[in-house]
């Protein structure tokens, strides 16, 4: 992998606040009217922060977002039985009628599963199910149960009709949107910021899904705090100016056992906790859903062949940092400006 040394990256002080979960909004106590709200959505904490001009409109649209996310949920969980997702695993092979925002999510994610080669695959939900990830009651499942799984994970055997706005799953195989939804909402709520005149926002979806709308209000980026995958400290900061920032990492969700750690993120030809070198991936780009879902799909590739796809589909605008098991750190040259550590003494390489 053609790379250099990357040695100008300055290192900045720990006791930086952080001031909302994964963001540093460095606001002053003077300024332009602001609303924020912590709410708990899609089975995680969203922190949603508005900076504006009159505060009463500004509240209006905040409680506008925070309809379409308890709305957005409803609709995408695989866990209520109500929702169409459900209904669609459900379904044994029967056509389901879809509203528009389903058929619009599955079809975008659907196209990163094919991009990805399989990598981001949404049809491996019972494998993270064999495994305990639904529910905190974890187990280790045999061989002869992982090749049964992974037979039966096949992104493919999704089928969307787009001109009777419908989906087919087969029987037996089950769906989830985990890898892509918060981004999608993300991507809805700056849709709904863009049209009441809202510049300066920064959308906190929870488990490393950040939507930075603008900058700050005093014009500056936002600084977001990326997590060491070692420890419960932050490993550096990235600036974004109106990009998304979707985050995958080992270390959000898993357990141990005999001293071996199993995470969430499953590789769908395995059924089984990905191991590709990568102990996390931060992607940066313009769409919530394509960052959410390129970073678990390239935790699972590893960094050659995810740095392979960065070069062969530059029209997704993405850049990435990954950060590798044995601490060190490669990056996209679209990073190399926006992203400082935050302690010097790590390996960092730049992706030529």
């Amino acid at each position: 992998m053609p790379a250099r040394m990357l040695g100008r990256l300055t290192a900045f002080p720990l006791a930086f606040a952080l001031l909302l979960t994964g963001g540093l909004t460095g606001c002053a106590s003077r300024g332009p009217a602001q609303v924020e709200t912590q709410i708990f959505a899609m089975d995680t904490v969203m922190s949603l922060a508005l900076y504006g001009e009159d505060q009463t409109s500004l509240q209006g649209t905040l409680d506008g977002l925070v309809d379409t996310l308890y709305q957005l949920q409803n609709t995408l969980s695989v866990t209520d039985e109500a929702s169409e997702l459900s209904a669609l695993n459900r379904s044994a092979g029967q056509p389901v009628s879809l509203s528009a925002q389903t058929e619009e999510v599955l079809s975008a994610a659907l196209e990163l599963c094919a991009l990805t080669g399989g990598a981001l695959d949404l049809t491996a939900y019972p494998a993270v199910k064999a495994w305990g990830f639904t529910t905190g009651e974890y187990r280790l499942p045999g061989a002869a149960e992982l090749t049964e799984l992974a037979q039966h994970i096949d992104y493919t055997q999704l089928q969307l009709d787009s001109f009777a706005h419908t989906a087919c799953l087969p029987q037996g195989m089950e769906a989830d949107l985990g890898a892509v939804a918060k981004g999608y909402a993300g991507d809805v709520l700056a849709g709904q910021l863009e049209q009441a005149g809202v510049t300066s926002a920064l959308l906190d979806l929870g488990q490393s899904t950040i939507l930075a709308v603008g900058d700050k209000p005093d014009g500056s980026p936002w600084r977001i705090g990326v997590q060491d995958p070692a420890g419960e400290s932050y490993l550096g900061v990235i600036t974004l100016s109106g990009q998304a920032m979707g985050t995958s990492g080992g270390y959000q969700r898993y357990f141990e056992e005999d001293g071996v750690r199993y995470w969430h993120i499953l590789d769908p030809d395995t059924a089984a906790p990905a191991r590709s070198g990568v102990a996390s991936v931060t992607v940066v780009g313009d769409k919530g859903l394509v960052c959410d879902g390129l970073s678990t799909a390239l935790f699972v590739l590893g960094v050659d062949d995810g740095i392979q796809l960065w070069r062969d589909h530059p029209e997704l605008g993405m850049e990435i940092l990954f950060v590798l098991e044995d601490g060190s750190l490669v990056l996209t040259p679209g990073l190399e400006d926006s992203f400082t550590l935050a302690q010097e003494g790590r390996e960092v390489t730049v992706v030529s």
